[in-house]
């Protein structure tokens, strides 16, 4: 009788630690937007462009973070990645001009890449067996929307006890101290036909493939959205919101500012994507991955569009990031793995690493934007109306993916 593979193994175990911390320390980047901009006199396109170089150089590092891992090991790159971000963070915080803030974010960015999705995903991905790997994936993603739960109040909390630059070297030791846990992640094998492919010849058949262009081109929204309100949206709530009632639920729970409150909703939509993603894990196991793609695209466009045209009170700021979380990384399972699918996992890493340098492209416009369009009329409107549009254009590039295994038909 066969052994049936449990779901947890230490390698999703330590998966989720890493990027947990990972992906706490990069969603509290839109809490110190207008402090670190009040301090220095920084035009918001300024800060705003910062983090737009560091999820572009995030996006450029994915891919090579993925060829590194396959060439010298998981453990390895993602050493490299904790290094890189640690530094990024601390050289951060003796900053005081917005050039060298902006350099400086692309070692955060190169950090971000060797210790988040890319090279976490691939290792997992090998781990798990094929009926446990669809959650497995699901699993580690909502470990980011974990992370991205406590990331923002926990850094709004700091800085009421110490400056933000003492935030940003409390926050490289957080991700140093996550590679006690690597010993732990043991790299799997992949199978004997997989083995024997090079990377070359795989990539070569990806980048040929109409199906992988389209994975491609729908995830570059999945960025621009995500990256927007990560960046945006705390200073948005804060300055376009209603104010909040006084004596109210919120006012009782000590959410008495506009600011608090949009910390809050970062980590709303981080509470509600842990089951979002989970769910679609689950749902990745039983159905075409394509179509609970394009499911998602539809629903964050619904969204997002009703949002806007709502008048922004504290109410519907916690019922969008109640509704946006649920669909918030849910893509991020069913795309790596409709990658794992189609191509195979001994490049994965690779792969997926491309297509998430378009998921970058789209947070490099969507946080460099909300910032220059923000300078140049003062609100967020146009910019967040560009959001829907890409998200319905997403929904309907996956349509014609076809999700045959290529190794099976070569």
């Amino acid at each position: 009788m066969t052994r049936t593979q449990p779901l947890i193994t230490p390698v999703l175990a330590v998966g989720c630690v890493i990027i947990l911390i990972s992906f706490a320390i990069r969603a509290s980047f839109g809490v110190f937007q207008i402090p670190i901009a009040d301090e220095f006199g920084w035009a918001r396109a300024e800060f705003s462009m910062a983090i737009a170089i560091q999820n572009l150089f995030w996006g450029i590092g994915q891919p090579i973070f993925g060829a590194v891992a396959e060439k010298i090991g998981d453990r390895k790159a993602i050493v490299i990645g904790a290094l890189l971000y640690a530094t990024g963070l601390v050289a951060s915080a003796y900053t005081t001009t917005p050039f060298l803030m902006q350099s400086l974010e692309v070692l955060v960015g190169f950090g971000i890449a060797g210790t988040g999705f890319g090279v976490i995903l691939a290792v997992v991905g090998r781990a798990a067996s094929t009926e446990n790997r669809s959650m497995a994936l699901a699993i580690a993603t909502a470990a980011g929307s974990a992370g991205q739960v406590v990331g923002p109040p926990l850094a709004e909390g700091l800085m009421t006890l110490m400056t933000w630059q003492s935030v940003f070297i409390v926050f490289a030791g957080m991700i140093l101290a996550a590679l006690f846990t690597l010993p732990m992640m043991r790299a799997p094998t992949v199978s004997k036909m997989e083995l024997e492919e090079s990377m070359g010849t795989v990539l070569v058949r990806a980048f040929k493939d109409p199906s992988y262009a389209l994975i491609f081109m729908g995830f570059f929204s999945c960025g621009y959205q995500l990256s927007f309100v990560t960046a945006h949206f705390p200073a948005m709530v804060t300055e376009m919101c209603g104010p909040i009632a006084q004596g109210g639920l919120l006012h009782g729970l000590g959410i008495t500012t506009t600011s608090a409150l949009g910390a809050i909703a970062i980590a709303v939509i981080g509470f509600f994507n842990i089951a979002g993603t989970l769910t679609a894990g689950w749902l990745g196991n039983r159905y075409s991955k394509k179509y609970l793609l394009a499911g998602i695209y539809t629903g964050r466009t619904v969204i997002a569009a009703a949002f806007i045209l709502s008048p922004i009170t504290p109410a519907s700021v916690l019922i969008f990031s109640a509704a946006m979380g649920t669909l918030w990384l849910a893509t991020v399972p069913l795309t790596s793995g409709l990658v794992a699918h189609i191509y195979g996992l001994r490049y994965m890493g690779t792969l997926y690493g491309f297509v998430f340098f378009s998921h970058q492209l789209g947070s490099f416009l969507g946080v460099w934007l909300g910032g220059r369009m923000y300078d140049l009329t003062g609100d967020y409107t146009a910019v967040w109306w560009i959001g829907v549009g890409v998200g319905a254009f997403s929904a309907i590039v996956h349509l014609p993916i076809r999700e045959e295994p290529r190794t099976a038909l070569a």
